[in-house]
């Protein structure tokens, strides 16, 4: 099911079921899971390890090296998880010594000419919209989904179940749970649609709620906001992520909707 105007290397690890159109290009050092669809003009460079039954659409690129000039020609990797989805052009580069490899994970969406970079780890079931452009060292939490346009500066932090409007400029972390928008970006309420979705209770959402009405709209900074939580509030398995998300985030989080504070 290779087309004869494909290139691929004898040595690639190609599994059962995968079909590859005319003039893409697969190098030596590639592994991809059965049942994968590659469209024509893709490239697939060392380093690339693509799971089961993906999507990968004309002008994509896979595992080029980083547009970073530490990058030394070390082994590095990129990893593509099952069931996920690469529109036209999406450019995933391989990871740095820094890390080793990039990593998308399962049941991702990643739409047309998005750029993931080095050493980014993205969980399962995200969604970047077109345009979208991640550097070096981000990590995105499972059920994030992103905005066209938007930005996400180097070694940000996205928590899972964010929403992330169009054309954001994330300069900060986001923690898991919420929306965020407007500019400077913004707190704007808990993914509350999301959450239900995902099978998340009532009970639980206003809890999420209840913490976030802490740390963005009461009269005290996050440092108060998190020692009240923490003395106030059972602890849950939300609770204490949200806490631990915001106590080890070095860059500091979104500010509140019209308060400044962040």
């Amino acid at each position: 099911m290779i087309h004869q105007l494909a290139a691929v290397d004898k040595r690639a690890k190609i599994g059962k079921n995968v079909v590859v159109e005319p003039f893409t290009t697969i190098a030596a050092d590639v592994e991809i899971g059965e049942g994968t669809w590659i469209g024509s003009n893709v490239t697939i460079m060392d380093g690339a390890r693509i799971g089961k039954n993906c999507r990968i659409f004309p002008g994509t690129v896979i595992s080029a090296i980083p547009q970073d000039l530490k990058f030394d020609g070390e082994d590095t990797q990129t990893i593509i998880g099952n069931n996920t989805t690469l529109r036209e052009c999406v450019t995933v580069n391989k990871g740095t010594k820094a890390l080793g490899y990039t990593k998308v994970g399962d049941d991702c969406l990643i739409m047309a000419t998005s750029h993931v970079a080095h050493d980014c780890i993205i969980g399962n079931n995200v969604i970047i919209a077109n345009g979208c452009g991640i550097a070096g060292h981000v990590e995105i939490g499972d059920f994030t989904v992103m905005g066209g346009l938007s930005a996400v500066q180097q070694f940000g932090k996205i928590g899972k179940h964010t929403m992330i409007s169009g054309g954001s400029l994330i300069r900060k972390d986001i923690p898991p749970y919420i929306k965020v928008g407007r500019e400077p970006i913004s707190y704007a309420g808990i993914n509350s649609v999301g959450l239900r979705r995902r099978g998340f209770t009532n009970e639980k959402i206003f809890e999420i709620q209840k913490i976030y009405r802490y740390i963005f709209q009461m009269k005290m900074n996050v440092t108060q906001a998190l020692i009240y939580i923490e003395k106030e509030m059972l602890p849950t398995a939300e609770r204490d992520e949200i806490l631990e998300f915001i106590k080890n985030s070095p860059r500091g989080i979104v500010k509140g909707y019209g308060t400044g504070k962040e």
